[in-house]
């Protein structure tokens, strides 16, 4: 979850939580949220009440003043181990030094009772003037900048910018419905090659390469491919190179022709100069995950006129109360 510092009206007092709908400089406090679990209501209601006791400032969009910016908190649902990152402006930028204010805050997180264990604190500086979370430096405060998480016996290290499903449970029954997709395509992935673009933290890379003879991942993404190195070398996998980079560069730099293809492209979709390079590898199957209908639709409509046709395809929700959905497609050449 990321949460953004605030208040929720003018003049009010310090709140961190979420932005009010259709009022974006509102930020309403969330401390008593059910999306998330018990961990997550402690960290906020202390993160609150720790610096409203000591008056301090959260960053003002319009004149660019105050320290408190966000807070990321990354919880993995097996091992329990939580990843806490305060998002704030630099001393240099707010003229005082903070470091007493964040050791304390440190001292405070680590003597919660939590269920589960809480194995890192990152401060992220960001001078940055968008809304954005950018890192201009990165410094440990405690533990480690990582968390460890399985997710269907794979392992994996997701640090404070690893793209990776917010929720492991219900991303279990997606990676599922993917691995029964890529099994049912022509005889499934044994001895063939597979492109995975835009391969996130290798998830899916991984999923294949069990049964493949080659998979290549792509992402653009470098700590995302770094976290995917190291995942593969932790689940001991040989088969699985990634590369990191711009799908429509790297199409074409690779040598080896895929047999499968694995789409999961960001919300807007995939790049329309790159969807001409992947339909002419002529693949028969193509598995695309989207997790937006509306980009899935512009993207499809390219395919079916290529001469692609829908195979199958299901969907998980994992956005409740949104109209979105995650759906899981595989095209089959005609």
């Amino acid at each position: 979850m990321e949460f953004s510092f605030g208040n929720e009206k003018l003049g009010g007092e310090l709140n961190i939580g979420l932005h009010k709908r259709g009022a974006f400089h509102d930020i309403l406090d969330v401390s008593d949220c059910m999306i998330v679990d018990e961990d997550y209501r402690k960290i906020l209601t202390f993160t609150r009440d720790y610096f409203r006791s000591r008056g301090t400032p959260f960053y003002h969009k319009k004149d660019h003043t105050g320290f408190l910016r966000n807070l990321v908190v990354r919880k993995a649902a097996h091992t329990g181990e939580i990843l806490i990152c305060p998002v704030t402006a630099s001393d240099n930028a707010t003229g005082e030094d903070h470091t007493e204010l964040l050791r304390g805050y440190t001292e405070g997180l680590t003597s919660l009772a939590l269920e589960g264990s809480i194995c890192g604190i990152v401060q992220i500086i960001n001078d940055c003037i968008s809304d954005a979370i950018i890192a201009d430096e990165v410094k440990l405060l405690y533990g480690r900048d990582y968390i460890n998480e399985t997710l269907l016996d794979l392992k994996f290290k997701i640090g404070p910018f690893s793209f990776f499903q917010t929720n492991t449970h219900s991303a279990e029954v997606l990676y599922t419905m993917v691995r029964d997709y890529v099994a049912g395509c022509g005889g499934g992935v044994k001895g063939r090659t597979v492109y995975d673009l835009y391969s996130g933290t290798g998830t899916i890379a991984q999923i294949a390469a069990r049964d493949a003879d080659r998979v290549y991942g792509v992402e653009i993404i470098p700590e995302a491919v770094e976290a995917a190195k190291a995942s593969v070398l932790e689940n001991g996998i040989e088969n699985c190179e990634f590369i990191c980079g711009d799908v429509l560069r790297v199409l074409d730099e690779l040598t080896e022709k895929p047999d499968i293809i694995i789409l999961d492209p960001p919300r807007d979709g995939i790049h329309p100069k790159a969807l001409p390079k992947i339909i002419s590898y002529g693949v028969e199957n193509i598995i695309y995950i989207s997790c937006k209908p509306t980009s899935l639709e512009r993207d499809l409509g390219v395919f079916l006129e290529a001469g692609y046709r829908i195979e199958r395809y299901g969907c998980v929700d994992q956005f409740p109360w949104t109209k979105e959905v995650e759906t899981v497609m595989q095209l089959v050449r005609v």
